[in-house]
């Protein structure tokens, strides 16, 4: 039987992976940060365990606790993360630092431990959740696009150095998909943006606040959040995933435009969104 560890599985993305790779017969290792999230998990019938990805002993614990179990580590997806909302320059250096301390050092440091076991066996399939907003970028989200187009460029090298080896890294990127992610961005925003001294007070309250708020799947190509996860029940299934995966029909449209346009022809596009 096949196995892989997930992380962030409290809901959206991470926990439909989970639920949809056990039900398909593959041991799954589902992770939460808080441990009342890993109980919902094990209600929910899934083998759920605490993993915080900015903890390198809780990594190197989960690791150890799976090949003590079943001898090997077939693959591990990395979906940890959050967003952080804010004008570049309103976003403080240690606001950037903890969005970076989920999103891409804890996904490194996860990546970096899991080849250990992954070289010692021979082979691996390395999944890096990674976003449409790590092709381009859009305004009010400097925080998120930067981590994500750190992720960008670790996968992609990471993919070189492995050329050699029975070790794939794929990564997905995502487009609008329904999950807890605006919910969790708008507590960032109130927490840790100063909103009422920003220059862009005024946008901010009549537009990224009501586009925060909104709870309705109204998003353009807006996609459940069963879409991620069936890409990588294929991932897992493939003899030779592909390393780049795309998911809703924007990421496909943005990713096209970005290849076909000149900068600033894509940035009047871009500032329209």
């Amino acid at each position: 039987m096949k196995n892989i560890l997930i992380t962030g599985c409290s809901s959206g993305i991470g926990l439909e992976t989970a639920k949809l790779l056990d039900a398909s017969g593959i041991k799954v290792y589902a992770t939460a940060r808080k441990q009342e999230d890993v109980e919902k998990l094990k209600e929910l019938g899934l083998k759920a365990f605490l993993l915080d990805v900015t903890n390198e002993k809780h990594i190197k614990t989960m690791l150890e606790q799976i090949y003590s179990i079943d001898g090997k580590i077939d693959a591990v997806f990395n979906n940890a993360g959050f967003g952080q909302p804010g004008a570049v320059e309103d976003i403080t250096v240690p606001v950037l630092k903890e969005q970076f301390e989920t999103n891409v050092f804890g996904m490194h440091e996860v990546t970096r431990q899991t080849l250990v076991y992954m070289r010692k066996q021979g082979y691996g399939k390395i999944i890096q959740h990674s976003s449409v907003l790590g092709i381009i970028s859009l305004k009010f989200r400097g925080a998120y696009n930067c981590s994500k187009y750190a992720i960008e460029g670790l996968a992609d090298t990471l993919r070189l150095e492995l050329s050699n080896t029975n070790i794939s890294v794929s990564t997905i990127n995502t487009g609008p998909v329904t999950s807890k992610f605006r919910e969790n961005a708008l507590k960032n925003f109130r927490k840790n943006i100063d909103i009422e001294n920003s220059a862009f007070s005024e946008v901010y309250k009549k537009e990224l606040k009501e586009r925060l708020e909104n709870d309705k799947d109204d998003t353009p190509f807006n996609l459940p959040a069963s879409s991620v996860a069936n890409v990588v029940l294929k991932i897992l299934e493939s003899s030779k995933p592909k390393p780049r995966y795309y998911v809703t029909k924007a990421t496909y449209l943005l990713g096209f435009l970005k290849r076909i346009l000149s900068t600033s022809l894509l940035d009047k596009i871009l500032n329209k969104i």
